[in-house]
């Protein structure tokens, strides 16, 4: 059934009770990588869906197995990406429920269905096709997330008679062609927009999984309009395109919202960090018209409403409006006022961009934070994917770094889930073995999962980690610094600092070199370009340990805006 799917690897460390399964896999030509925690192995079955388009596969077993990949389970799921977890549990005599005191056991099924699109208990070795195909159906059905199939230990590893078993074709059992928006509401949206003053496209990560990038390029350009992504979204224009404000362009981004009149969302929910589609972030919903455009009827207009709601895949919705645009443009006035205004943006947006990077006259030792993501650049260019992780890290990196390319930036842009990315980076190694991997990673971030680098080396992935080290909890020191001050009086006469935020050193440069890979240390950015390129070279997993200046690292871009954004927006 994997096979039928177009299954070409499956993320997860062995164990005796699907052995059964792990032997059908080698059957099948079907690879095993095997990390050293279940949960990087979410994270790198997230990645590699990502990246592919395909369905990424992990495995855990019974009990602790599943207990620790349930992290990953949670952040894949909630970043969108489309993963089927399969974990073994114990026999059906003793579990579902549980007989009392069953070992490695617990409501696998149940826990897990909380926190993903589907779970099911599959009962029997009969019935095992259809849950497979309820599972498959489920995570192609709307917002891609995790579906889960529970498979009991006497199953994995039992021989049965196969004569009759229903495998069938996935076009048999599930959604194969894409949602074709009605060709009445894609030409109602297109003279709402050839209509607009002002309009504005805003595209959600939904954009790069349909991977709509060149339908949404050929819309705006049509129009003329600028377009804003969300954060998970970043690369589906390049950031110096023409129409386009990325992310930490957060002034221009604001007005150019706020001030629209149409606004065509697509593939996006709205969320928290869209400001929920609120004033004075956005128009007010009484005089700013949306049309909003997704693959998941749940979410069409749960944010904010909208005027036009349409059911779609976000490339074919796209292509069809950009083919109407092209046959009946907007007028010809209307049109040079669309591409004055956005390019009055772009100069907002360009003069940010020099603000920014007059940090980058600072050569202090040990380095200005924005010196890493320039270098990194600078080294591998428009040709590597990356990766972000960290607090303050991330942060650093998301205003340092020039995305041009979708599927060139992979985060967990929902979740921010802290050392996500050690896996991460490894599933875009499998994903595209002749890519250039680099992730951008804080100390602390690279303390959660720093046993992959194991895993790098066993499997010749030749990933490249770049950790910002400031030994401390940087975000958190920042806002225990200010938040503390009126608790000094309850703490007690003697309270000063902060609370657990510091860290004694790690030398992950000679960690890195424990575990075979290659490793080195830099302070100084006037060497980091060379010690980039010397990782390069090593054609092995390579750590950069990159001391940062810890009073500047406190004091990333953009964090007020962060602060701001967890409040609810008025209007």
């Amino acid at each position: 059934m994997l096979a039928a799917e177009g299954v070409e690897v499956v993320f997860g460390i062995i164990d005796g009770t699907y052995l059964g399964l792990l032997a059908g896999l080698e059957k099948h030509q079907i690879r095993l990588v095997s990390p050293r925690h279940e949960t990087s192995a979410a994270h790198m079955a997230g990645a590699y869906a990502r990246l592919t388009g395909k369905l990424g596969v992990c495995i855990a077993s019974n009990g602790p197995g599943v207990a620790n990949i349930l992290p990953g389970v949670a952040v894949e799921n909630g970043e969108g990406n489309r993963v089927m977890l399969i974990t073994s549990c114990r026999r059906p005599q003793i579990a579902y429920p549980d007989r009392g005191g069953a070992y490695q056991y617990f409501d696998q099924a149940g826990v897990t269905r909380a926190m993903c699109k589907w779970s099911g208990a599959v009962s029997s070795f009969d019935r095992l096709p259809e849950f497979f195909r309820r599972a498959a159906r489920a995570s192609w059905r709307g917002r891609p997330g995790v579906v889960h199939v529970d498979v009991p230990e006497t199953i994995m590893n039992g021989v049965f008679d196969d004569a009759g078993v229903d495998v069938r074709q996935p076009f048999t059992y599930r959604r194969t062609e894409l949602i074709e928006a009605p060709s009445s509401q894609v030409s109602r949206a297109a003279q709402l927009l050839r209509d607009a003053k002002r309009p504005l496209i805003h595209a959600g990560s939904g954009v790069l999984h349909a991977g709509a990038s060149s339908a949404l390029a050929a819309v705006a350009s049509a129009l003329g309009a600028t377009v804003t992504t969300s954060w998970g979204a970043r690369g589906a224009l390049p950031d110096g395109h023409d129409l386009m404000l990325p992310v930490w362009a957060m002034a221009p981004i604001n007005q150019a919202r706020s001030e629209a009149d149409v606004v065509l969302v697509a593939g996006s929910r709205l969320g928290e960090t869209d400001w929920w589609g609120k004033p004075p972030y956005w128009g007010r919903a009484t005089e700013q018209i949306t049309i909003q455009v997704d693959i998941d009827e749940e979410i069409l207009g749960l944010n904010k409403p909208a005027d036009l709601a349409i059911l779609a895949d976000a490339r074919a919705f796209l292509d069809a409006l950009a083919r109407e645009l092209e046959a009946r443009p907007p007028n010809a006035g209307q049109l040079r006022a669309n591409r004055a205004r956005a390019a009055a943006f772009a100069q907002q947006r360009d003069a940010l961009r020099a603000q920014f990077d007059a940090a980058l006259e600072n050569r202090s030792v040990p380095m200005h934070s924005a010196q890493p993501f320039a270098a990194c650049q600078r080294v591998f260019g428009k040709d590597a994917t990356y990766v972000f992780d960290g607090g303050n890290t991330a942060v650093w990196a998301n205003f340092f770094s020039d995305i041009t390319a979708p599927g060139q930036l992979l985060s967990t842009f929902k979740f921010g889930m802290l050392g996500a990315g050690v896996a991460q980076a490894l599933g875009a190694q499998i994903a595209q073995p002749s890519k250039r991997i680099v992730c951008l990673i804080g100390d602390g971030a690279m303390g959660f999962h720093l046993q992959e680098l194991e895993t790098a080396r066993r499997h010749r992935l030749p990933v490249i980690y770049v950790v910002l080290c400031d030994q401390q909890w940087g975000m958190v020191k920042l806002t225990q610094s200010i938040g503390l001050g009126p608790l000094r009086s309850v703490m007690g006469a003697d309270a000063h600092g902060t609370i657990n935020a510091d860290f004694e050193e790690m030398a992950f440069d000679k960690i890195a070199e424990a575990m075979g890979c290659h490793g080195e240390r830099v302070a100084d950015p006037a060497l980091l370009d060379d010690a980039l390129q010397r990782a390069a070279a090593a054609g092995k997993p390579a750590v950069i340990h990159v001391d940062v200046d810890p009073s500047m690292h406190l004091f990333a871009p953009g964090l007020q805006e962060f602060k701001a954004m967890h409040q609810e927006p008025g209007g």
